[in-house]
């Protein structure tokens, strides 16, 4: 017995008795069952199919009585004349026979030879003989292509009349001539035959003549004889009439079909079956029948234990309706008895029987024997019902067959055991019939495929016989379906129509009257106790059975094709469980949904056990990812298959074939999982081996998808390890090896970059999408899938996904400082090329040059060819620019302050004794150097620094401020140490022809512990020969902070871009200077004196001169040439430059013209008195003048529009705009008010800070400040400018605040540096001067002293901790 079988013994169900009125309760009996044997079975069936064959009616044939011999008439005409009316339209196509008639006829000749004609002429041995010799000469295949070519009809009927001829005139004497009639008739046969064939295909209307010609012949043909069917031509045509005679019996088994069934049934040969007819046939007599009836009568009204009693029903009204019914029926086979045997009536006494009227049965028996009766053969006819009443009540008369005294012959001791025991023979036996033919529906069974037509008419005559009634039936089939299923003998689709075949209405049942839809076999309330009963236990049965085949069918539901159960659960749910009898236990639903349950339990456990043993090795040293990914990968397939699988019907009987398996299939996998993953830890760790990183990744990803699917299906319960702790080791090698290999990205997409326009059509002018060239497009595509990688593997701790994201941030930050290094240095040496021109003066001798010098004065040569810029150059620096949108692009979906607040808020706050900063990026602003060596023989220098380290390494070079000896660079740059670092400051002088001539040499050390509190401090250094230099240094700890490396990264790219739009700049700075400087102006208001005004100096009577000042025309003239010069340049940046870096480098070219106009108007800001004249009010108005045509200039309004396509106005109008258009106001005051008016603004600027200190409570970095110059940084005090941290440049965004705020910050604190640069030109004010910067140097050792207490206090006590803010 199987596991499902055993278990199954508990699904069994108990009928419990229920007391009543001592009638035993419908849900509680059970029916008591006969053991019948098969041959008790087989005698009495055949008893009843013997009876039958007794009642049919019996077979009557026609004999043929001769008339006298008569001299046969010749013919009078012949053939040729029959057919002239097919001669004369010979070639008429509606005299001709249709195409595809040739293989009709033939198919119609065969069924004359085989005796299929419907017509009975066509059935004489004679016309079959004549009908096959034609047929011979027909089927010759010449001749029928000769038919179906020429389709002529005479043709065919002169052949057949030649071989009718040629047959019938064999064996006949010369003087007979009656064959020659004979032919007539054969020849009109065969025409009605052609007639008959064009009729049944519809061609009669399409050859109208050719019908009617056939009909002329034919009636032409039977002149002497009209009737081919009469008797007087039957029989070869020798006359005579025809009388109907009854078939003699021959008792042969042969003639039985209801016997030759039960033969078969039953296994029997006929011989052995009429050996037992032989034996018995003079008791089983109609006699005998007819007395059983009477016997079952009396029995009936004694209310007998053999017939059906009121016991036997479970109300008064179903006992009622059966009797009712069972009047007529016995009375009808009654009346069939006397039917078949007439006498019977006469000899019968007439009290019990049914009135007999023989003239009714003559009828009747002619309407049985009309010829092709194909009817019902039922044995009885309905009639008169017999009087159930008459014969006793039943009352206290003695039962006869309790007693032993009453037996019958036809009927069984006890007819549904019998009928069962046959019933199941008959099944057994049809359905190994493979030639099976379902039966005819009637009015007492369906039609079903389960018994053949001949079994289910015998069936049908013993329920007549044996007197079971048809809910009788029905409960017996099914308990017999029953019996089989369980036995295996049949399957559940056989079981399933066993099923409908109760359950369906008949068709004539719908047909016929209404109380025949209230049928017993559908209306259960009419049963017998003991059917309703059986009909239970059937279904408790069936039930039982059912689920056993239900629990071993889910035992395979986990296979990969396992067998369907929507049979078996559609034979339960519509056969079982919607029957109003089978009553439903909630507790044995539940039993089985245990049992099934862990009987699915296991077998997910044996499952995942296969899985096992067949992805994961036995040897331990030789366990992979790759086996624990195709661990996983079978457990999803599986999981996956049974989802879809169950998708529509999830459960089954309350189970949930797919939770069970996650339940046991999940969890063990994981913990399989993590063991065997630590295993091949270990075993890597021992050998020194690495496992490569992308089988960890792969195994994170299949661990993450069975994480999912386990959270999905186990919501309360938890994952049995954290997978990314286990694999992020993995993530880390990934990083590093990135890491390692981006600077090799970064300088091989800069080695096969040609950076160059990516146009596709050399005559179109390109977008700005365009400019850049492929390097920064293939570093940026290395970046994003890098970043990419670790995004896709949707990592489930946020934590660490911040810290892979910092760690990648830092990459891309040292790809992007490489990629900007590369690019400046090539930028700087296309850009420091000589020009053609340079490049001859150089190869020319010291006199040479002098001579060019001097020539070039003589010719006062003004014009200054534009700067060719290479194309490539350009290229480079729209690169940067592409590399700063795309780096925010990255910074936006990296969402780099979420991770910087994840980072945040899971990291515990460190203190300064904890923080160890090893990197340090030290920020060095180079600012302005004064009172410089000049190195030309102008007087002037062209300077520029050079910073290095102690080992002569370069770290930085400024751009060159030619023809200036107090020049102002502002230019920053980062400097990365892990300790003290002593940094050289190198001026030179740039000469374009030989070497740089050295214009001063200073340094200074930086050291972190000097910049513990992060604060930016100003330093003037003093220069080895003459002159100092100003520095201002901020120090920041570099931290590791996703912000910070992304602030790193911008700022690189920036400043890189701000280099090389300098370096630009730079090229056209020398005609700038040139243009806009004190000799232009001297050229200017000098241009009206003549040689005859010089010589009246040196006149005895000088005239008086009236000097005449420069026109509007004259002051724009004078920035003509440089208009033309920017308008150059601008046309060849124009062709390569993006839209976005032409406005930079316009802006930074604004930046430029201002600051030389600054100069021409006054000093730089220092505390010692300059030698710089001051300007006089001609002079002043000419440069207000230059600044407004500049500005209108770089503004570049349309005159149609109105819109700017240039530099936007409020970029143009800076703070330092707005600084040169204040000094009109304070330009030509007195000392003494100017020195009045700075000390108020510098004592309401004291103040105003002051009040802001008080009022916020942030440290004092945050604090906004002037910016002290001259000697406030002598001793490297603090600062209060805010520096810019690389926290305020992490994204674009940022960077346009903090610009921002500085504008408006400029704007709304006004201060006296202009002021004290105008003093700087008025001796008298050099105290003054002198005194305000030792106030600014006490002012801002107070504020320095502030705000280290305020820092102080912020971080909780103890030494400054130095944090930078965050947002």
């Amino acid at each position: 017995m199987s596991t499902s079988s055993a278990r199954s013994g508990g699904f069994n169900r108990r009928l419990g008795s229920h007391p009543g009125d001592g009638r035993p309760a419908r849900h509680a009996s059970r029916p008591h069952q006969r053991i019948v044997n098969q041959h008790d079975a087989y005698t009495y069936s055949l008893r009843v199919a013997y009876l039958s064959y007794l009642l049919q009616p019996r077979a009557r044939r026609l004999q043929h009585v001769p008339a006298p011999q008569q001299q046969p008439q010749r013919a009078t005409t012949s053939m040729n004349d029959l057919m002239k009316d097919f001669s004369l339209v010979r070639d008429s196509k509606s005299t001709r026979f249709p195409h595809g008639f040739v293989a009709e006829l033939q198919q119609r000749l065969t069924g004359v030879l085989m005796g299929k004609e419907r017509r009975p002429e066509y059935n004489d041995a004679a016309v079959k003989r004549t009908f096959a010799v034609f047929y011979t000469a027909f089927t010759e295949q010449s001749f029928k292509k000769r038919m179906e070519k020429d389709r002529r009809v005479e043709d065919l009927v002169l052949i057949f009349f030649s071989s009718a001829t040629k047959e019938l005139q064999k064996g006949k004497a010369q003087t007979d001539d009656s064959w020659k009639f004979m032919v007539d008739r054969h020849v009109a046969l065969f025409v009605r035959l052609i007639s008959s064939t064009l009729r049944d295909h519809d061609w009669v209307r399409d050859r109208p003549d050719l019908t009617s010609r056939l009909a002329t012949l034919e009636n032409k043909l039977l002149m002497h004889d009209q009737d081919l069917a009469a008797g007087s031509t039957r029989a070869g045509g020798q006359g005579g009439s025809s009388v109907e005679v009854e078939v003699p019996r021959s008792y042969e088994v042969k003639d039985m079909p209801h016997v030759v069934t039960v033969a078969r049934i039953f296994g029997l040969t006929n011989t052995q079956v009429q050996s037992d007819i032989d034996k018995n046939k003079g008791n089983w007599t109609e006699k005998a029948a007819l007395a059983d009836l009477k016997n079952y009568l009396n029995l009936l009204n004694l209310n007998s234990k053999r017939t059906l009693r009121k016991d036997d029903f479970d109300s008064d009204e179903a006992y009622e309706a059966w009797r009712k019914t069972e009047g007529p029926d016995l009375s009808q086979v009654m009346l069939a008895i006397m039917q078949s045997n007439p006498e019977l009536a006469k000899s019968t006494p007439g009290g019990n029987l049914p009135n007999f009227n023989p003239s009714a049965s003559t009828s009747l028996d002619k309407s049985r024997r009309t010829p092709g009766h194909s009817g019902d053969h039922s044995s009885y006819v309905i009639d008169q019902p017999i009087d159930l009443n008459g014969s006793g009540s039943g009352d206290g008369s003695a039962d006869p067959a309790e007693d032993g005294e009453l037996s019958f012959t036809f009927i069984p001791p006890d007819g549904r055991a019998y009928y069962r025991c046959t019933l199941a023979q008959a099944l057994s036996h049809d359905m190994k019939d493979q030639e099976l033919q379902a039966s005819e529906t009637n009015a007492e069974s369906p039609a079903m495929k389960l018994l053949s037509k001949a079994s289910t008419e015998l069936l049908n005559e013993i329920c007549v016989r044996w007197r079971v009634p048809p809910f009788s039936r029905a409960v017996l089939f099914l308990d017999v379906m029953r019996e089989k299923y369980l036995d295996q003998q049949i399957d559940l689709d056989t079981l399933d129509s066993a099923f409908i075949f109760l359950k369906e209405p008949l068709s004539e049942t719908k047909k016929s009257t209404p109380q025949a839809a209230m049928s017993p076999l559908f209306d259960r309330s009419m049963w017998t106790v003991a059917d309703f009963a059986l009909n239970g236990q059937i279904l408790t049965s069936l039930h039982n059975a059912l689920l056993r085949d239900l629990y071993d069918l889910m035992q395979n539901c986990y296979e990969t094709k396992p067998p369907a159960i929507g049979p078996t659960m559609y034979v339960l749910e519509s056969h079982i469980y919607d029957d109003p009898q089978y009553a439903d236990s909630a507790e044995e639903k539940e039993q089985f949904s245990r049992q099934l349950s862990e009987g699915l339990r296991q077998k997910a456990s044996q499952v995942y056990s296969d899985f096992l043993h067949k992805e994961i090795p036995n040897a331990q040293d030789e366990w992979e990812f790759f086996h624990v990914i195709q661990l996983g990968k079978s457990v999803v397939k599986i999981a996956q298959r049974i989802q879809k699988r169950y998708k529509k019907n999830p459960e089954v009987m309350g189970v949930n074939p797919l939770m069970i398996l996650v339940e046991v299939v999940l969890p063990s996998y994981a913990e399989d999982a993590r063991d065997i993953i630590e295993r091949i830890l270990q075993v890597a760790k021992r050998r020194n081996e690495d496992i490569p990183v992308q089988d960890g990744f792969e195994l994170y990803g299949e661990l993450v998808e069975i994480r999912r699917i386990h959270a999905d299906a186990l919501p309360n319960a938890s994952f049995p390890f954290k997978v990314e702790n286990l694999l992020a080791d993995f993530v880390w090698r990934w990083i590093s090896m990135t890491d390692s290999k981006v600077v090799g990205w970064v300088e091989e997409a800069i080695k096969q970059d040609k950076f160059i326009v990516r146009t596709e059509h050399l005559d179109q002018v390109p977008s700005d999408d365009e400019r850049h060239s492929v390097s920064v497009i293939d570093v940026f595509r290395s970046f994003n899938q890098s970043i990419d990688q670790i995004v896709q593997l949707n990592w489930d701790n946020d934590f660490q996904y911040a810290k892979f994201m910092t760690a990648l941030s830092k990459t891309v930050g040292a790809g992007i400082s490489r990629y900007c290094d590369i690019l400046e240095q090539k930028f700087s040496r296309e850009m420091d090329r000589l020009t053609p021109e340079q490049e001859a003066a150089a190869s020319a001798t010291r006199q040479e040059r002098w001579m060019q010098l001097a020539k070039d004065a003589w010719n006062n040569k003004d014009k200054i060819e534009p700067f060719q810029f290479f194309p490539e150059s350009l290229v480079k620096l729209n690169n940067v620019e592409f590399a700063t949108l795309q780096l925010d692009n990255l910074e936006k979906s990296v969402n780099v302050d979420a991770c910087a607040d994840v980072v945040q808020r899971n990291t515990p706050p460190v203190t300064q004794r904890q923080r160890k900063t090893t990197n340090f990026v030290f920020t060095i602003k180079i600012v302005e150097a004064e009172d410089l060596k000049a190195c030309d023989m102008n007087g002037l220098s062209d300077p520029y620094v050079v910073l290095g380290d102690e080992y002569q390494k370069r770290l930085a070079k400024t751009r060159v401020i030619y023809s200036n000896l107090n020049p102002r660079w502002e230019e920053t740059v980062d400097i990365t140490t892990q300790g003290p670092l002593n940094i050289i400051s190198t001026i030179w002088d740039w000469d374009t022809l030989g070497d740089h001539d050295c214009v001063g040499r200073t340094s200074i050390k930086l050291d972190p512990s000097h910049f513990s509190d992060y604060m930016p401090r100003e330093y003037w250094l003093d220069l080895d020969t003459q002159g100092r230099l100003l520095l201002r240094v901020s120090m920041e700890g570099e931290r590791d902070d996703i912000q910070f490396y992304f602030g790193r990264a911008f700022r690189t790219l920036k400043r890189t871009e701000r280099d090389m739009t300098r370096t630009i700049t730079d090229k056209l700075s020398a005609y700038i200077n040139h243009c806009l400087s004190r000799a232009t102006l001297r050229r200017i208001l000098n241009k009206g004196i003549t040689i005859s005004s010089v010589s009246s100096y040196f006149s005895k009577a000088p005239r008086q001169v009236q000097p005449q000042g420069p026109t509007p025309a004259d002051i724009t003239n004078a920035l003509r040439p440089l208009f033309q010069y920017f308008d150059d340049n601008f046309a060849i940046m124009k062709q390569t430059l993006t839209d976005a870096a032409m406005v930079k480098v316009m802006t930074r070219l604004w930046k430029e013209v201002l600051v030389i106009i600054e100069g021409l108007l006054v000093p730089p800001l220092s505390d010692k008195p300059s030698q710089q004249r001051p300007l006089n009010q001609q002079e002043l108005d000419i440069v207000f003048k230059w600044l407004e045509l500049l500005f209108a200039f770089f503004n570049a309004v349309d005159e149609e529009t109105g819109e700017s396509d240039g530099v936007p106005t409020d970029v143009l109008k800076s703070a330092k705009y707005h600084e040169i258009q204040a000094l009109n106001f304070f330009y030509f005051e007195e000392t003494n008010n100017l020195i009045r008016t700075s000390e108020r603004m510098a004592s309401a600027t004291a103040t105003r800070q002051q009040q802001q200190r008080n009022r916020l409570s942030a440290p004092g970095a945050l604090q906004a400040g002037p910016s002290f110059g001259g000697a406030a940084g002598l001793l490297g005090l603090p600062s209060t400018r805010r520096s810019k941290s690389i926290m305020l440049s992490r994204n674009l965004g940022t960077m346009r605040k903090a610009k921002e705020e500085k504008r408006k910050e400029a704007q709304a604190d006004p201060n006296d540096d202009m002021i004290l640069r105008i003093l700087r030109m008025r001796p008298e004010a050099a105290n003054y001067l002198r005194d305000r910067s030792r106030q600014k140097e006490r002012l801002a050792a107070a504020a320095a002293a502030e705000m280290i207490v305020r820092q102080s206090l912020t971080a909780g006590g103890g030494r400054m901790t130095g944090n930078l803010p965050r947002r």
